[in-house]
């Protein structure tokens, strides 16, 4: 038997960034500020309802399409805060967090030779699941302007578009850069989308963690954009649940369909009683999602203080868990692979290599990327180990 049975779809894709990562700060005991968990538990009412499930016998297989009162929620959901009517019974499915309902679209409406224009740095599974899919991706970089914000070339954005494109794969708000897409670049990429004839999915995970008064406006709201659009949401995020794995995907019924007939094969159906207490979530009064944005508002604003402390050049984030730093100043030779492998021991925080989320590495070469979602104490004691490791240059 040959040594390498790998797929070639699969060639270049080792273990991900964010397990190396993680083992290495159980190695070392150091603060893991590098992959995106959340160290506290999510609201009472959203544990007790999937206590309740489960000692209500709910544990076996749940519908296909997921449990109809959570699809019933995630329509409400949609209603409540964007204004979209759509239907629980022919355009939402449950699935095993956003990543299944991404790696569904991609396998159920891409064929080998077709190509997906993506925004980079990108969150690492996009690469995964389009090289699974036989299409290629095309990126489009986002690079931090004079305003402070990460921006895009409209004429980048229009060259990338080949006869052979499909789809347009948008993050907003966006990981690991934290931008917040506004309106009027929105509004470029759906007119592309509609000039084109393409299909966007969009992944909307943070949709309720922006900050600054910036405004999360989902592409299916614009007008044209909800009959080729596939938004994608998980419940992870919001409600501190991440390792409970409930997503879900919405839009027109052929969108939803393709996916979904993918997805039924990967996992099946997943967390039964899970999906009763996520619809308990979504239904949640507006101070719950209030209170988290202001939360996370304030753990970014220690974070983003305390890597300055230390002398690193931050570009602030709209949303999102994730401070992304240019390490050159306490790193002259931008090596944030080997730097990110060394501060477990130089300074007992773990953060992870924005190169990662680049199909060209060269890119993000000299940035790194940490996590927010953290109790303030453990920010700070973060934010103080670095400053220590690096000088304080407050």
């Amino acid at each position: 038997m040959p040594e390498n049975v790998m797929t070639h779809k699969l060639a270049g894709f080792g273990t991900t960034i964010f397990a190396e990562m993680s083992a290495l700060a159980l190695e070392t005991g150091a603060i893991n500020l590098g992959q995106g968990f959340p160290d506290t538990d999510g609201p009472s009412e959203v544990l007790d309802a999937a206590i309740a499930a489960i000692r209500g016998g709910v544990n076996q297989y749940s519908p296909g399409l997921g449990d109809p009162d959570l699809r019933r929620a995630i329509a409400e959901h949609q209603q409540r805060w964007y204004g979209l009517t759509v239907d629980p019974e022919t355009e939402i499915v449950v699935t095993a967090g956003a990543t299944e309902a991404l790696a569904g679209a991609l396998l159920g409406m891409l064929d080998a030779g077709d190509e997906v224009v993506v925004f980079e740095p990108m969150y690492d599974s996009y690469r995964a699941g389009i090289a699974l899919a036989g299409a290629t991706p095309v990126p489009v970089l986002l690079s931090p302007a004079e305003s402070g914000r990460y921006e895009f070339d409209a004429d980048a954005l229009r060259a990338a578009v080949t006869d052979r494109t499909k789809m347009i794969l948008l993050n907003t708000p966006h990981n690991p850069t934290g931008k917040v897409f506004d309106r009027d670049e929105l509004q470029i990429i759906a007119d592309l989308a509609i000039e084109r004839d393409l299909i966007v999915v969009t992944d909307e995970v943070y949709e309720h963690l922006v900050f600054d008064g910036s405004t999360h406006v989902p592409l299916a709201t614009l007008p044209g954009m909800f009959e080729r659009t596939l938004t994608i949401s998980s419940g992870g995020k919001t409600f501190h649940t991440t390792g409970w794995k409930i997503g879900w995907m919405s839009g027109p019924p052929n969108l939803v369909t393709a996916a979904k007939t993918a997805k039924q094969f990967l996992t099946y159906v997943n967390g039964a009683p899970f999906q009763p207490a996520m619809a308990t979530g979504l239904r949640l009064p507006d101070d719950h999602f209030e209170r988290l944005r202001l939360e996370l508002q304030t753990a970014r604003d220690h974070l983003v203080d305390g890597l300055e402390r230390a002398g690193f050049v931050t570009h602030r984030p709209e949303a999102t868990y994730f401070v992304t730093v240019d390490i050159r100043a306490n790193r002259p030779d931008g090596d944030g692979a080997n730097f990110c492998r060394e501060l477990p021991h130089t300074a007992g925080v773990v953060a992870v290599p924005s190169e990662a989320f680049y199909i060209n590495a060269e890119h993000g070469r000299h940035l790194v990327r940490f996590a927010c979602c953290k109790r303030l104490d453990v920010i700070d004691a973060a934010a103080q180990q670095l400053a220590t490791a690096f000088g304080d240059r407050s």
